[in-house]
């Protein structure tokens, strides 16, 4: 029989609570602000605005509790739910942009705000990233008269980014500030230090940085690894400075301490890496990829930087780090992976000029110059401003792949230096060696005809002219080369030009040369010498010195009289040792292998054994069997062991036999 089944009414719900007075709900939201308690404060601004969907105040303490709860998302999807409510969010819906590192909105939702200094200081915060540096800087020295806490550290950051070292120093007089009044001031003005190579003092600011920041955050009771983790970029550009000081072994083992200990933010350690790695230079490449592989994403296959620390680092920086990881990929010759990431740098920074100069690279060690001259001529033109670094690097491929042609048309395209004298020998070299004589007489006219025009203190005409000369003379073209030397002689009356002109005018004019060489100044002491005769001597002729000379005879005797001075010593004899009697003399061969040695004797190799002679499978048998196989025996016995003594050798009762056994075989 079937069981009955059981009654499956639901027990009578307890009636449902009021909710709480709103006013007891804001004095706990107020109560959880106070305390930090960010979670909990949300979870009451959603109570209240269960009661009270449009409470202004309620929606703002949600929307802040969500930012201070590094909620960002949740952050802008609740301004987007409110977005119809009065309160006006668009401040905080700029800060939450700035934190998701979307720079050129996040300005934008700026633009109708009030200025005051909360907004500008925000802006100053998205212009610092976008790399807008002068505008950054001009909102800072306007909010110099606000009084905000610890503006002179933001304000001397961005000049030091700007490239506005020198600047430093007079802003924190005119603010009154002294450097060391804070770590992080400290340490930002060590940095525009080391921007104006005064990196002994900057060292000297460091340690005074360390030691104030040590002392502030311990009033503040933070534990020791917390106080190193906070401390950890003045121990990052302690090593730096000291790398600059040409200090780079211990440089390395700080940046290297740094990276094992572990106690050190995520941009502190990425420089760590890539100052590391950079010391080390092609030396540890494995070693150094899995350094790199601690800073990528973990969920993605190709090199990516996780996003924390891509937006902590600055664009320079992140450049740095995958600049210094495509040179090891190339190092450890893993082609593909390099190419992937130029391709993926490319698209990352399209107007620096770092990731053309490694796709250049990756091309070479593919060995297609070509190409890679292609696209360096390329970013030059599309990049007039930076195309210098470019078209060197293009004439310097051009110059290994022996493009003679093109590396020297890349040198004359840059205006900077084509015509310095080092510029100038590099292309007619290259000339030379293209077989473009003519073309190289070109450039180094151009050159001569620059420097006529030149009113440069520090002029190489001179020295233009006499490789000009020197590079005619090379070529057969003497009468340029007279010309030229005649120039210079009747310009700087030099004597080095009035020698080439001499010897140059010899091979075309001989009367004129000897008009020349009557210029030239005579050497003192060459007046009573007869020149006839000097080329009718057969050379110069050996003078014996007199074997009695006072001179040498003084000296023979002085070391004779300094001979006798010298006393004797007693010479050391070894412990034991009586010199009267000594004993028979040492075996002179002692030193000698025993295999060198006259009184070595090898030993013989016994051949005892009966050979077997006859067709396959006979057997011959000795008339003595017994010392036959004493012999055989003993024969075995000598062949598996070779280190027996003569002695036991001796003792053998079969090794008489067996001598006259080899002599009836040898006969």
């Amino acid at each position: 029989m079937a069981p009955k089944p059981k009654d499956r009414t639901k027990p009578p719900q307890a009636a449902s609570q009021p909710p709480p007075p709103i006013e007891d709900l804001f004095t706990s939201l107020n109560k959880h602000i106070q305390r930090s308690e960010f979670e909990q404060a949300i979870k009451v601004a959603d109570q209240v605005l269960s009661i009270a969907p449009g409470d202004e105040d309620a929606i703002r303490c949600k929307v802040v509790g969500l930012i201070k709860a590094d909620n960002i998302d949740g952050a802008l999807s609740a301004i987007e739910t409110y977005k119809k409510s009065p309160v006006d969010f668009n401040f905080f819906k700029a800060y939450c942009l700035y934190r998701q590192n979307k720079l050129d909105e996040a300005l934008s939702s700026l633009k109708n705000q009030e200025r005051d200094s909360a907004t500008m200081l925000l802006e100053s915060q998205i212009l610092y990233r976008l790399e807008k540096l002068d505008d950054c800087i001009e909102i800072y020295q306007k909010l110099q008269k606000s009084k905000i806490d610890s503006l002179e550290i933001n304000s001397v950051a961005s000049l030091v980014a700007a490239g506005r070292a020198s600047e430093v120093q007079g802003m924190l007089e005119a603010l009154r500030v002294k450097a060391t009044s804070t770590f992080e001031l400290a340490f930002n003005t060590a940095c525009s230090l080391i921007d104006r190579n005064k990196y002994a003092d900057a060292e000297h600011l460091l340690l005074s940085a360390r030691r104030i920041g040590q002392e502030t955050l311990m009033e503040d009771n933070l534990p020791d690894d917390e106080i190193e983790i906070e401390l950890a970029p003045i121990a990052v550009q302690l090593a730096y400075v000291k790398q600059l000081l040409g200090n780079r072994q211990e440089a390395a083992e700080a940046y290297t301490d740094i990276f094992k200990r572990g106690l050190a933010d995520e941009s502190s350690l990425a420089v760590a890496v890539n100052n590391l790695i950079a010391v080390r230079g092609p030396k540890d490449v494995s070693d150094g990829l899995r350094k790199f592989d601690r800073l990528k994403e973990k969920d993605i296959q190709n090199f990516q930087l996780a996003r924390g620390l891509d937006l902590k680092l600055s664009p320079k920086q992140r450049e740095a780090l995958y600049a210094n990881r495509i040179l090891l990929l190339l190092h450890a010759n893993r082609l593909d992976q390099a190419r992937e990431l130029v391709a993926t740098i490319s698209e990352m920074f399209p107007h620096s000029v770092t990731p053309v100069l490694l796709q250049a690279a990756v091309l070479v060690r593919e060995n297609k110059a070509v190409k890679a001259e292609e696209i360096l001529g390329q970013f030059a033109g599309k990049f007039p401003e930076k195309s210098k670094i470019v078209i060197l690097a293009r004439a310097q491929v051009a110059a290994a792949a022996n493009h003679h042609q093109v590396a020297a048309e890349s040198l004359a395209s840059i205006p900077d230096i084509q015509h310095m004298p080092a510029t100038v020998a590099t292309i007619v070299s290259l000339k030379e060696r293209a077989g473009d004589v003519d073309g190289a007489a070109a450039v180094l006219d151009a050159a001569i005809k620059w420097w006529s025009n030149s009113m440069t203190e520090d002029n190489k005409l001179n020295v233009i002219m006499q490789e000009t000369a020197t590079f005619m003379l090379r070529h057969g073209r003497e009468k340029d080369a007279a010309s030229l030397y005649e120039e210079l002689v009747k310009s700087h009356g030099s004597v080095e030009a009035l020698v080439g002109l001499v010897s140059t005018v010899a091979r075309v004019d001989v009367s004129k040369a000897e008009a020349y060489e009557k210029k030239l100044k005579p050497l003192p002491g060459l007046k009573g010498v007869n020149v006839d005769n000097l080329e009718k001597t057969s050379g110069a002729k050996h003078v014996e010195i007199a074997s009695h000379d006072k001179a040498t005879d003084a000296f023979e005797e002085a070391k004779k009289a300094k001979a006798k001075k010298k006393r004797k010593r007693k010479p050391k004899y070894p412990k034991g040792f009586d010199p009267a009697n000594p004993g028979p003399p040492p075996d002179p061969e002692r030193w000698l292998p025993k295999r060198e040695r006259s009184s070595y004797r090898p030993k013989r190799k016994d051949k005892r054994a009966a050979q077997i002679r006859g067709s396959q499978g006979a057997v011959t048998r000795d008339k003595n069997e017994g010392g036959s196989s004493g012999a055989a025996s003993s024969a075995s016995n000598s062949k598996s062991n070779q280190a027996t003594t003569s002695k036991a050798a001796a003792s053998t009762s079969d090794q008489p036999k067996s001598k006259s056994k080899k002599k009836k075989s040898r006969n």
